[in-house]
């Protein structure tokens, strides 16, 4: 049977964009057009190189420049600004200076006309050179630090040094530092690009998760970019379990219907579940409408077993023959099992109190407790099918993880969530992100539960 139809193609064929918002950054900043000239500070009159006896206060406030540093700028400074100048041909004589620029001031001044130059010339070099000449002097006003380190950051970036890149980045998140078109969020979100262009995914996906961390800390909110940008990365390359935090973050922020849908299928996509797991993700699917195709109907009829759980197959094919997904009559398979259901359910359903009688004696065995549990809970019984999860989960040889899953699921249909996500927390192994997604609905349930009345209401 072929694999169901998702929103996500397979981690395996998918291919990486070779941009991200590291490279495309430049738009958004004062160097976007190629041509912009940083404001740096102009070199000052050669007068001011001349050290005269004056008020030490007056004097110290003036820049400091030897005579051998103006005498080697100025014919450099005129030669640029002279029309058709060859920035190229002049390189060599720019960069001759470097030895020269001894003090903050001389420093300051170099590198501003190293960076003019280089983006006249469009020598991205030369631009870096200059901006981290002119970082380096600390004569940059304060309000154009956080500016300066990411034009620095850009420069580094497109030239491929990544380290270097990350260190000005930094600097200019630490600074607080943003524009009407930027904020600090997307800086940090460029922090982690810079380790995908190094295909270090991990390391990226690690800074996101951190930076996410944090702002939930402070109780500011996520942009979804951040969870998409993390789920793509993450789902491209198979990097588990990362993926599954950020998707159950993702859909517990922005639990919209296409969302869910993208997080039950890459989970699907990424594993290949038996048939009691992949029950449980259906479930799940059902509950918040992913399921949308033939196949994930007929995926859930086959997990479920129409003669082992008679009610919820019914359930399931009757929603896919009311929603067109698999129109009465189509397919006789189908057909075949709501039959057999249908024929089942007054039987079964006369069972119950037996089965409940059976499962609740002292000398019970586990099989009893746990078939009872799965009938309760497909009947909708979940405060019984809890009681026998419970149960199981003191008996030997219980499949921990299973009870545990399901006894969350039961605790959700209770309205009781908040133990619901205690329970869930503590599946483990490959049921470990379909407790996950199960955690993210309990948390998007309770908050859209009516708030309890006050006492003495």
């Amino acid at each position: 049977m072929e694999d169901a139809v998702t929103n996500l193609s397979s981690p395996r064929s998918h291919q990486r964009s070779a941009t991200g918002l590291a490279r495309q950054l430049a738009l958004a900043v004062a160097i976007a057009s190629g041509t912009a000239v940083l404001a740096v500070p102009g070199f000052a009159d050669a007068a001011y190189a001349q050290k005269k006896k004056k008020d030490d206060k007056a004097e110290a406030a003036k820049p400091v420049y030897s005579k051998e540093f103006v005498a080697g700028y100025q014919p450099i400074e005129a030669a640029i600004k002279a029309p058709g100048a060859d920035l190229a041909a002049l390189k060599p004589q720019i960069t001759a200076l470097t030895p020269l620029a001894v003090s903050p001031d001389e420093q300051q001044a170099l590198g501003g006309l190293i960076f003019n130059a280089g983006v006249t010339g469009n020598d991205v070099p030369l631009q870096f050179q200059g901006v981290e000449m002119m970082l380096a002097s600390g004569k940059i006003k304060t309000e154009e630090v956080g500016r300066f380190n990411l034009v620095a950051f850009q420069l580094a970036n497109s030239l491929k040094q990544y380290d270097k890149a990350r260190t000005y980045l930094q600097k200019a998140i630490d600074l607080n530092y943003s524009m009407p078109n930027l904020t600090v969020s997307d800086l940090q979100m460029n922090m982690a690009e810079l380790y995908f262009s190094e295909d270090r995914n991990a390391e990226g996906l690690k800074y996101l998760s951190d930076a996410i961390a944090a702002r939930k800390a402070q109780g500011q909110p996520v942009d979804e970019k951040w969870y998409r940008r993390g789920v793509s990365v993450a789902y491209s390359n198979e990097i588990v379990p990362q993926v599954y935090d950020f998707v159950q973050g993702w859909v517990s922020d922005n639990p919209t219907p296409t969302n869910w849908r993208d997080a039950v299928n890459l989970t699907r996509n990424l594993n290949e579940f038996d048939g009691p797991v992949l029950l449980d993700l259906l479930r799940l699917g059902k509950r918040v409408g992913t399921l949308k195709d033939k196949n994930d109907y007929i995926f859930y009829i086959e997990s479920a077993d129409t003669r082992r759980l008679p009610m919820e197959v019914k359930s399931v094919i009757d929603e896919a023959n009311s929603t067109g997904a698999i129109p009465k009559g189509s397919d006789s398979w189908v057909d075949e099992q709501l039959k057999t259901a249908s024929s089942l359910i007054a039987e079964d359903r006369a069972a119950l109190p037996s089965l409940e009688r059976d499962a609740s004696a002292p000398a019970a065995q586990l099989r009893t407790v746990v078939a009872a549990g799965d009938t309760f809970l497909s009947y909708g019984e979940y405060a019984k099918a809890a009681t026998f999860y419970e149960r199981a989960l003191t008996m030997a040889g219980v499949d921990r993880n299973l009870a545990l899953t399901r006894l969350g699921i039961a605790q959700i249909g209770s309205g009781n969530t908040d133990a619901a996500r205690e329970t869930l927390a503590k599946v483990e192994g490959t049921r470990a992100p379909v407790a996950m997604l199960w955690s993210a609905y309990a948390a998007q349930s309770a908050a859209a539960a009516p708030a309890a009345p006050a006492a003495g209401a």
